[in-house]
Order: C-alpha cells, then structure tokens, then sequence
C-alpha cells in the first residue's frame, strides 16, 4: 500500500496544486490572499461584542446572565454546526460551500443593526453558524488545493488570531471614529465579511459538483483512537483558549494589575499567537512526525501558566506571551493534525467537524467551569491548577495525534495506516 501524499510528490516540487492544475505565481498569491481574508473574517463577530458589552447592555437592559450568553452562543454554534459543513460541501462543493458561510456571516452581522433584542440574538446565531462551516471546511479546502499545505495553513492560523486581536483592540476605537453606537460598531465588520466574498468568488470560484461520499459517516471516525486523540487535541486546546480569554482580565485585575493593562494583556496573547500559529504549520509540514512541536507547546503552557499561578503581578508580560506562544503554536498545529492525519480533502472535512463539534463543545464549558470555581474557592489559585491539570491530558492526546498515520479510510477499518507500515508491505 503506497503513503496517501506520495501520488502528489512530483506536484509539490513543481508548485503545483492537489487537483493537477498550475496556476501561475500571481494566481497562487491572490488565492493564499482570499485564504487569509476568509479567515479574519472567523472570529470578529465573536470577539467584537466584549468590548462593548457595557453598552450594549447599558442600552438594551440585559442581566449578566443574558450578556454572557451572548457571548458563548457562537461558541455553542462552532460546535452544533460543525457536522453539518462536510455534508453540506459534499451536496454543494467546498467552493460554493464557503461562499455560502461568507453570505450567512454577513446577514448575522447586519442583524445586528436591528432594534429587537431577539434579533441580536438571532444575529449571533447565524453569524457562528457560519463561522463553524467555514472553521471546517477551510483546512480541508487547503489540503486539496496545496500538496505541501504546511505553509497556507500556517498564513490561515495566524490570520484567525489576527482576525481575534484587530476585533478585540479596533471594535470600540471604530465606533468612536463613526461617532456611533456599540450596533454600528459591531456591524462595521460586515465590511471585511462582504471583502472576503468580493475576493473569494472571482479567485476560488463556486463549484456547485456534488462530492462522491467515502462510506461511512463523519461520528464513525471516532472509532479509530487517531481521531479521538486529535479531537482530544483540539478540544482541550480550545479549553485553554476560552478560559484564558474570558478571565485573565479579572485574574490579572484581582491581582493588582490595572484593568485597562489587563485589556492590554489579553491583545499582547493574541498578536504573540498569530506568530506562533504562522511558524507551527510550516515546520508540522516538514516532519515526520509531529511530536517535538507537542512538546514545545506543552513546555510554553505549563511555564506561562505556572507563572500566572505563582506571580501573576511581576513578569505578567512574560507569562502572557508565553501562553500565547503555546495558545496560537497549539491550536494552529490541532488544525494542521487534521490535515496531515486525513488521506483526502472530504476526510479532512468529516474529521475537522466531528473534531470541532466535540471541541467547541467542551470549550464552551470551560469558562463557566473556572468561574464557578473561582467562585467556590475565593481565588484564582484552583482554577489555575485546573487548567494546569488539563494539560496532562491535552499533551497524550497531542502526542498520540502527532504521529505518522492517517486515518483509515474503509468502513470498517478500526486501525490507521502508518508509513512504516507502508513501508513494511
């Protein structure tokens, strides 16, 4: 049995794409470009709402409960959606398939413009919908377009967290240049959205050629302990991310660090993260295996953690930076994992939504978690453990997902292929 990437060898050292056609320099760079403008458009309509959650509930009457429901309720549909992206490319096309979330984010965000609280709501709704079908079917559009994705998925990754930070530290910052409110400032994002499908439609097109199905359905992967572990992987990764993200403010605010420094804090772990999330996918690409970078990112956790639990007041811009490193390295190389561990482009999609369903899922749960622990124990100190603890598990999932296999691709197969045992036959 031959290794998966070998019939694409002789494509990749002439720079050519997965499904034999060349394009030239330019075409190849308008493509990585629409690529990058689709993927700062997945998390701004998130991450823009803390910034003005004052307001907004100033202006609406919402009780905490409700504004953090708000919140979480794209993170909830990251992962409700998430199974739905592969049949949905598999009926329309990847292509088609990613203009339609682009087109859904745009009408979620536009929502927003509108009086009724109900549709703010409703707004949220279909703009993390539309997140999730892009979070999944955007790796697998990689992997079939570039034979040596390492590189497109690293410029991917760190134009997510870019996407994070310019939402975090530009929302507000918009609409005061508007001289507008907190809903023109949320809605000023639909101008990026509307760029992205501008630019996507002309460069990758829409394909509307149904996708030949593989057998057997995407929850059936998790048979095999090579998907579990990669959805272990992410999952616990996106609980690191969340928790950290909803409560280092107040962490570093309870410790004696001015607010507004605390703010500061958690755009410095953004920015750090889009250059970790730039680096990790290109050197993933070019090993064997993936085991050196789960170790790295598990050593710059638990030092960027351990310091937040041991001082979280003197050397906070170290500690920050750090998790930032293992935060944006870590998450870009989960998503990296379910190419290199998928043998074609629609199992790269059924394992990226079986993976982010679990992993949204779980990450949703995390900041509630740290909360109501914090709560229970009158300190940041247990919640830190916690997460501290989580990284026993986070590391054996990384380290099992990081080898050199793939995914089993008949239906009844309980093992994957590896390349020794290519090798071996």
């Amino acid at each position: 049995m031959k290794d998966p990437a070998a019939p694409h060898a002789s494509q990749a050292r002439r720079g050519t794409l997965q499904r034999g056609q060349v394009r030239s320099r330019g075409a190849l760079v308008l493509l990585v470009a629409a690529i990058v403008v689709v993927a700062l458009n997945q998390r701004p309509a998130v991450v823009g709402v803390a910034p003005v959650l004052a307001d907004l509930r100033a202006d609406t009457g919402l009780s905490s409960a409700l504004a953090g429901l708000l919140t979480a309720l794209p993170v909830l549909c990251f992962g409700a959606f998430a199974p739905l992206a592969p049949r949905l490319a598999r009926r329309i096309g990847l292509e088609t398939a990613v203009a339609a979330s682009l087109v859904l984010l745009a009408a979620g965000i536009a929502l927003r413009l509108l009086t009724p609280v109900a549709l703010l709501y409703a707004g949220s709704l279909v703009a993390g919908a539309a997140i999730a079908i892009a979070n999944v079917l955007m790796p697998a559009y990689v992997k079939r377009e570039f034979a040596r994705p390492g590189a497109v998925m690293g410029a991917y990754s760190a134009s997510l967290n870019i996407g994070a930070a310019a939402a975090a530290g530009l929302t507000v910052p918009i609409g005061l240049a508007l001289d507008a409110g907190w809903r023109v400032a949320l809605a000023s994002w639909l101008v990026l959205a509307l760029a992205a499908l501008a630019l996507w439609l002309p460069v990758a097109g829409v394909r509307s050629t149904r996708t030949a199905s593989e057998g057997s359905a995407s929850w059936s992967l998790l048979r095999q302990p090579l998907a579990r572990q990669v959805t272990a992987f992410l999952g616990l990764q996106s609980v690191q991310f969340y928790s950290f993200a909803a409560w280092l403010p107040t962490l570093l605010a309870d410790a004696g660090v001015p607010v507004r420094e605390g703010g500061l804090m958690l755009a410095v772990s953004n920015i750090v993260g889009a250059a970790g999330a730039l680096v990790a996918p290109a050197a993933a690409g070019r090993m064997r295996t993936q085991r050196p970078l789960v170790a790295v990112v598990v050593t710059a956790y638990v030092v960027g953690l351990g310091g937040l639990l041991l001082a979280p007041a003197s050397g906070t811009l170290v500690w920050v930076a750090l998790f930032g490193v293992a935060q944006g390295s870590g998450f870009a190389l989960s998503l990296t994992l379910i190419v290199l561990r998928s043998a074609t482009p629609l199992m790269a999609a059924r394992l990226g939504g079986v993976a982010q369903c679990v992993g949204y899922l779980v990450a949703a749960a995390g900041p509630v978690a740290l909360g109501a622990l914090h709560d229970a124990t009158s300190g940041w100190r247990w919640p830190m453990v916690l997460l501290l603890v989580l990284l026993v598990p986070m590391a054996w999932a990384g380290w099992g997902a990081a080898r050199n296999a793939v995914l089993a691709l008949d239906r009844d197969a309980d093992e994957v292929q590896t390349a020794e045992d290519a090798e071996a036959r």
